[in-house]
């Protein structure tokens, strides 16, 4: 893959296996291969989507990136910084330029504390500005996501769902970062309310000029914020390409599936699904081969033998297929 001289994040054959303990003693009898032997780059100032049935390994390769959860394998690099090489202090100074929304809204948020409280702790905790400042600067933030600077001294069982999205939009940014991973962030939030959550974030990108990995079941979604989209299937990531090229030119037969499931916003069309037969495998026994064998409607007898290629099929069009 090109490295370009704006990349952000660089993730290199990433890996993370967790253990299945099994027996009397509870020795390690297997692994569920989450991420399997992942690679890709973010840009500055870019939106990465990353799509997926659930179970995919989405969730699991933002948590790894950000060292919420340590790897098995593999190197993630932000600007010149190997990730896993920091030790708790240079990880810790790291913290403050790699952020992390939530997927749900109100759980993520401590019902202990005020909204002031919550979004101001991270200033607070690093001894970025004086207690003085803080109320500031919270305001400021809250104001720029939506809210009032009055909505500091209240709860967050007060607020409505976008309300509290943007709470937890706000304590991301406080930090000023220049990347944050948006775990399915509007997924329990009505349509309407989504809407105005991924404008919101939009506008915000444009004018602070951060880095997403968004992560989302929702290809729609997706469509709207995205540069890129990369598509997962049991850990590995089978095609990436423009929201453009993807969407108009999929060449992988599950990103053709997941793409034929899309609602058309018009009564009078109708798109041929494809329907997908059989159960997605597990991921603690993945099959030999192409991982989709199993589920793909084209497959051929060397998809179940050998493990087909990343490659770049076209400019910035990357793609795991034999048939391709």
């Amino acid at each position: 893959m090109e490295e370009r001289n704006d990349t952000l994040i660089k993730v290199e054959n990433l890996k993370k296996y967790f253990p299945i303990s099994g027996g009397f003693f509870q020795r390690t009898v297997g692994y569920v291969k989450a991420v399997d032997d992942v690679s890709f780059s973010i840009n500055k100032g870019e939106t990465l989507g990353l799509v997926g049935e659930s179970g995919c390994g989405k969730s699991t390769i933002g948590r790894t990136i950000l060292r919420l959860w340590d790897k098995t394998d593999g190197k993630v690099h932000f600007k010149d910084v190997d990730v896993y090489k920091c030790n708790k202090h240079q990880l810790r100074k790291l913290r403050l330029k790699m952020q992390l929304i939530f997927q749900d809204p109100y759980s993520s948020l401590n019902p202990r504390l005020t909204v002031g409280e919550i979004v101001g702790e991270a200033l607070t905790d690093h001894g970025i500005c004086s207690k003085g400042e803080v109320s500031d600067r919270v305001g400021e933030t809250l104001k720029v996501c939506g809210l009032a600077p009055y909505h500091t001294k209240r709860y967050p069982h007060e607020f409505s769902g976008g309300q509290r999205q943007r709470i937890g939009i706000a304590r991301a940014l406080i930090l000023n970062p220049d990347f944050i991973v948006a775990d399915e962030p509007v997924s329990a939030l009505d349509v309407s309310i989504q809407a105005q959550i991924i404008n919101l974030m939009q506008e915000l990108q444009e004018t602070l000029g951060f880095s997403y990995l968004f992560i989302s079941h929702d290809l729609s979604v997706v469509k709207h914020i995205s540069h890129r989209v990369g598509v997962m299937y049991l850990g590995a990531l089978v095609e990436m390409a423009t929201k453009e090229e993807l969407y108009k030119n999929p060449l992988h037969p599950y990103t053709k599936a997941l793409l034929s499931a899309v609602p058309i916003p018009d009564p009078t069309l109708r798109r041929d699904r494809i329907i997908l037969k059989g159960d997605i495998p597990s991921p603690a026994n993945p099959p030999s081969g192409c991982k989709f064998h199993t589920r793909c409607p084209y497959a051929i007898k060397r998809c179940s033998e050998e493990m087909p290629e990343y490659r770049e099929v076209d400019k910035e069009h990357f793609v795991a297929c034999h048939l391709v």
